[in-house]
């Protein structure tokens, strides 16, 4: 049986210690926050909802840079 707190844990390495520092950032996009890879230069695809919210918590609580500036490298 799934339970919300399995669902949450599927996303722990985006507030566990990353592999260096700053991988992640929250990107707030004029009201939407967004969970940027900067490893990968792109999104990180996280459901809707309250596990989206809880995710997004977590990520605060551990200390995960925000920022309403794009965070990644330009495109190619």
């Amino acid at each position: 049986m799934s339970t919300r707190t399995d669902g949450v844990e599927t996303y722990a390495h985006l507030w566990q210690a990353p592999a260096y520092p700053r991988r992640w950032v929250l990107w707030d996009t004029a009201g939407d926050v967004l969970v940027f890879d900067r490893d990968t230069n792109g999104l990180v695809d996280i459901d809707e909802g309250p596990l989206r919210g809880e995710v997004l918590r977590r990520m605060r609580e551990a200390g995960v840079p925000e920022s309403d500036e794009y965070p990644g490298r330009p495109c190619a």
